[in-house]
């Protein structure tokens, strides 16, 4: 039995996912963090805004009705475990993980956070990439988590000086 799911709904939470993280490394780079580890996080905040703008044209791709709204034909595991998403049992992408962010954290303790941000958002584009035909874009979205697995190096990395204090 096929699950009717919208594309549209899918893109949206992608362009939220995008926009909490540019937000969460935007907030995190203007808390006095060291000099190399604010640039860090700004580079980051770029890719992020860039992914979102990504995800944005492939929503309007998608609306343009060069496919259809509906991805009905979608593995039922794969639509089950979108839906999960998008009804925000497994994270909520509304919510403001820069919010999180008190000042009080330690750069230790900010890039644990981003990493489970970023790990966060990798699942969930492993699951889109399934449901986006080749035509549409999956090379996209395939970038798009490879860039968000080298951020997860790149975070991972930056947590070790941090905790060295060479950050």
């Amino acid at each position: 039995m096929a699950i009717s799911f919208s594309a549209d709904e899918t893109f949206e939470m992608a362009e939220e996912i995008e926009r909490s993280g540019e937000a969460f490394y935007r907030k995190a780079a203007g808390l006095g963090s060291a000099k190399r580890a604010k640039a860090k996080l700004l580079e980051l905040a770029a890719m992020e805004a860039e992914h979102g703008r990504t995800f944005a044209a492939m929503r309007g791709r998608f609306a343009a009705g060069k496919a259809a709204a509906s991805l009905a034909d979608l593995d039922e595991q794969v639509a089950k475990y979108l839906r999960a998403f998008v009804e925000r049992r497994v994270f909520d992408p509304k919510s403001d993980p820069a919010s999180r962010l008190t000042g009080a954290e330690k750069l230790v303790d900010i890039f644990r956070i981003a990493i489970g941000l970023e790990r966060d958002s990798i699942v969930f584009y492993v699951g889109v990439k399934a449901m986006v035909p080749p035509e549409l874009g999956r090379d996209q979205i395939e970038d798009i988590i490879r860039e968000e697995m080298s951020h997860v190096a790149t975070l991972s990395a930056e947590m070790a000086l941090a905790g060295m204090g060479r950050a």
